[in-house]
């Protein structure tokens, strides 16, 4: 996604301290909980790695006990939400994460209605047999699931596999997590290992396009109506309509950027901090997510960097995600990091001359993954193995830094 630069006028350096400040990465916010930083902060993207974790330590220093206590109490919980996507949510935002992510299940049915001749009634009938399965139960695997409803699961032969769809059982479910009939409940409690068991619930569903908007625009702004639209997953049409109900403004006259004038005034008085404060953080943490434009939190000479491990003529700017974790400071990309499980440490490269702040950053968060998390993930399949390549080059490049410095 190509966005036009940020606006010299008020300068590079202050926006990306401003994000980094409403991200809460410009200094810790101790003793907050889970759910407070994800109200204030924004939704976590869960793909079973450790970007939940990273993010929750990096802004409260929060320990996956503490994490997976509140994941326990429904404090905070993960739920299809925007786009359909999984989410980390505030038990505030269940009610609206679950309405705004409720047309992709349905856009499912339509199109397994279209190409495999599944009947609407025919996977209702089944959420209402799932319903009863789970009435009297624990949690229950798939596998366990589809053997207590019987035949009311229909496979749907070599046509479904090639659309990812062995049987309408993922479809009944889908449709039930969007209504809060049901929840996705990890079977050892934990944010980075995706094995899930479902149970019943009662979760209302609730909120609209603009409560979005106005949440995003709090967490992200100032943003475009083009991130906006990424990030929620609307139409150009519902898009526009709900952040001009939200009331975004340009940051500027002729500004494509917009925000919520309950920040002007703070944003206007704001000063970049001239301390570094590093964090290290997910390649997928909402810093970079809830934009998803790359280039933003780069330097021009960073962006134009090669890929760590990467085909050749693949810079690092190039790219719509990062390709591995990320050093953050006052908004800005200063490095990148992986965990070597062999040798329980951090390989990290950095864009910016090491000081003792960085160095201790590295280390916190080094001690954090080998002591609680075991591995920092970047999605369910990362594994060390696949991830190995990275790692090497990564330390390749950190050695020639060593010896030029």
């Amino acid at each position: 996604m190509q966005h036009d630069p940020l606006p010299e006028t008020v300068g590079v350096e202050k926006v990306r301290a401003w994000w980094s400040h409403r991200q809460w990465l410009d200094r810790p916010h101790t003793g907050a909980s889970a759910a407070e930083v994800l109200a204030a902060t924004g939704w976590a993207r869960s793909v079973g790695g450790a970007a939940p974790y990273l993010g929750l330590f990096a802004r409260a220093g929060l320990g996956r006990a503490e994490v997976d206590a509140a994941v326990a109490a429904l404090e905070v919980h993960e739920l299809p939400a925007a786009r359909g996507c999984t989410y980390v949510l505030p038990a505030a935002d269940f009610a609206l994460g679950l309405a705004v992510g409720a047309a992709a299940p349905e856009g499912e049915l339509a199109a397994a209605a279209k190409h495999l001749g599944v009947g609407r009634d025919e996977v209702e009938q089944l959420c209402l047999a799932i319903e009863r399965a789970l009435s009297d139960s624990g949690p229950l695997d798939p596998t366990t699931i589809r053997e207590a409803v019987g035949d009311a699961v229909r496979p749907l032969g070599e046509a479904g596999r090639k659309r990812g769809l062995s049987t309408t059982l993922p479809l009944a479910l889908g449709l039930m997590q969007s209504r809060g009939r049901i929840r996705r409940v990890p079977v050892n409690g934990r944010l980075d290992q995706q094995r899930y068991g479902y149970v019943g619930w009662d979760q209302p569903v609730a909120g609209d396009a603009v409560d979005l908007a106005r949440r995003y625009f709090s967490w992200a702004g100032p943003a475009t109506l083009g991130h906006f639209r990424w990030f929620s997953g609307f139409t150009a049409a519902t898009a526009r309509r709900a952040v001009a109900e939200a009331g975004a403004a340009p940051l500027e006259p002729g500004s494509d950027l917009l925000m919520l004038p309950e920040l002007a005034q703070e944003f206007a008085e704001f000063e970049a901090p001239t301390e570094p404060h590093y964090t290290l953080l997910a390649g997928i943490d909402g810093i970079h997510l809830l934009h998803r434009d790359l280039p933003r939190l780069l330097d021009p000479a960073d962006a134009a960097r090669p890929l760590p491990a990467g085909r050749a003529g693949r810079t690092f700017g190039g790219e719509a995600d990062p390709q591995t974790h990320l050093v953050l400071d006052r908004g800005r990309i200063v490095g990148l990091w992986e965990y070597d499980t062999e040798r329980a440490e951090i390989v990290h490269q950095s864009f910016v001359p090491p000081d003792d702040a960085l160095r201790e950053a590295v280390a916190r968060t080094e001690a954090f993954v080998r002591d609680e998390l075991g591995d920092a993930r970047g999605f369910s399949l990362d594994s060390p193995r696949s991830r190995a390549p990275k790692i090497a080059a990564l330390r390749a490049t950190a050695s020639a830094q060593r010896r030029a410095g």
